[in-house]
């Protein structure tokens, strides 16, 4: 006789309760610990056995890998070059990034330099302030040029690449070469004037500079640039074509009269504050073959705005001049294509420097027509433009927001993320977002360094596009790179774990 089994006994229900404890049972002992999952990214190629199981995103993955998507945890991508040659995203190759000081602006930018220096990209760093870029472009084998008093000086009359690669093409692509350069040069001269003055040039004075300039370009010897001296030499001897500009007449008093306010300005730049970097010949000259450029104007004083203003546009006007000529040369078949991209950092310094001065960065940043430049201007907030003395002047600089391809955002007060959304276009979850980063740490209960909750997050704007929400996690190399706290290091300050600023 066969004993029948007994009825298997179900088991007791599980019950999910509070996760981080563990599972239990209906009496509430604990059956078993459940670990959080574990998430895994790859690339299709990589793991494309995990199908169906590996799930996708939107996020863009063409250009420079920034840093994860907030939400989803995807690799975002991008750069302005990349998205605007590849990918089609933009119509402009230009990015503008506004946020409060030390939540990472400069180090997103530093890794933009990084990735696209390893793509054959040249960047130009055109003033280096801090110096944020410095150590990044000695680290890419590239050429770091020091500018201010007793370090080095630029001839703003040297036309410089633009000169040289003028004197190779020859022909109609050397003269057309010659006028671009003229231009240039003829800006910066009223760039320096405008800052002494702290108005504007008139336009009789252009008239009246640029006949000097062409006047010296015709009586200086070839293998020299002239200098300022010359220039003032030119306008105290009154030449005829000089003279003619001026309507004087024949009478000298006129001419004088007409002239002694530019005369003025001219000496105020040579023995004032800004005479010494600019009176001089260049003390070192970009190398249109180096991988990377960055010209660190980062011992000018603080204070010293007018000598930082002046020293950025002189950088900008050299660079930018650097870029035009490695183009004609391209173009004519003397050189091989490339492609630069320029930082312009710390843009609120030279916008404060003087009323009309945004006219002069506006005019230096359009003068180059050709292919083949992406930029990238950063500063703190919208209200840099709204300071500006003129309505003409913040309608310029509100200007440089809306051209850009792409616009980036760092922490910002609500205030001001409200402001930037009639020009950009930002939903109220973007703008709550965005001003949630600009809250201060908290204060750490142990005595460590707490870090504000918006550094390394950034929001990307696109046309009218919804933003992309990122967080950037630097690398070793890159906090080595770059950290703007090195003053702060060492001599028993507890600050040499604070890493990688903005």
């Amino acid at each position: 006789m066969s004993k029948k089994k007994p009825p298997a006994r179900k088991a007791a229900p599980r019950v999910p309760v509070a996760p981080a404890r563990g599972w239990y049972g209906p009496g509430g002992g604990q059956v078993a610990h459940l670990d959080p999952p574990t998430m895994w990214r790859a690339t299709t190629v990589q793991a494309c056995g995990l199908w169906p199981f590996a799930a996708g995103s939107g996020a863009p993955m063409t250009g420079v890998p920034l840093g994860q998507h907030l939400h989803t945890g995807a690799t975002v991508c991008g750069d302005p070059i990349s998205w605007f040659t590849r990918a089609r995203y933009i119509s402009n190759p230009s990015l503008f990034m506004l946020g409060m000081p030390g939540l990472g602006k400069s180090t997103l930018v530093n890794r933009m330099l990084i990735g696209l220096a390893a793509t054959g990209v040249v960047p130009l760093v055109l003033g280096d302030l801090k110096p944020d870029y410095a150590d990044t472009v000695r680290a890419l084998g590239g050429q770091v040029i020091s500018i201010g008093r007793g370090v080095g000086g630029i001839n703003v009359l040297d036309p410089g690449a633009m000169g040289e690669a003028a004197e190779r093409l020859g022909g109609e692509a050397g003269r057309a070469l010659t006028s671009e350069a003229h231009g240039r040069v003829l800006n910066m001269v009223a760039a320096l004037i405008t800052i002494v003055r702290g108005q504007p040039m008139g336009d009789h004075e252009m008239s009246v500079v640029s006949a000097c300039l062409h006047h010296l370009r015709e009586r200086t010897p070839a293998g020299r640039a002239p200098l300022l001296p010359d220039l003032l030499r030119v306008l105290d001897e009154g030449p005829d074509r000089v003279r003619a500009v001026t309507l004087d007449r024949g009478d000298m008093a006129r001419y004088r009269e007409a002239v002694d306010p530019l005369h003025r300005s001219l000496l105020g730049i040579l023995d004032g504050p800004l005479g010494s970097t600019f009176a001089s010949e260049t003390s070192t000259r970009i190398d249109p073959n180096a991988p990377a450029v960055c010209i660190d104007i980062s011992r000018i004083g603080e204070a010293d705005t007018q000598l930082t203003a002046a020293a950025m546009l002189a950088a900008w006007s050299d660079g930018l001049g650097t870029v035009a000529a490695a183009h004609a040369l391209s173009d004519a078949g003397l050189a091989p294509r490339r492609w630069f991209f320029t930082v312009l950092d710390e843009l609120w310094r030279p916008l404060r420097a003087a009323s009309g001065i945004v006219e002069r960065i506006d005019a230096l940043t359009r003068l180059n027509r050709s292919l083949g430049l992406g930029d990238a201007k950063i500063t703190h907030t919208l209200k840099d433009a709204e300071a500006l003395g003129s309505e003409s002047d913040r309608a310029k600089a509100r200007g440089f927001v809306e051209r850009a391809g792409m616009v980036v955002c760092a922490g910002l007060p609500k205030a001001e993320m409200q402001d930037l959304s009639n020009i950009v276009g930002l939903s109220e979850r973007e703008i709550d977002l965005v001003s949630s980063w600009s809250s201060p740490p908290g204060w750490a209960g142990t005595g460590g360094n707490e870090e504000p909750p918006g550094r390394g997050r950034f929001l990307i704007k696109v046309g009218g596009r919804p933003g992309i929400p990122i967080r950037v996690a630097i690398t070793d190399t890159e906090r080595e790179l770059h950290n703007t706290n090195t003053r702060w290091v060492g001599a028993g300050n507890p600050v040499e774990d604070i890493g990688a600023r903005g």
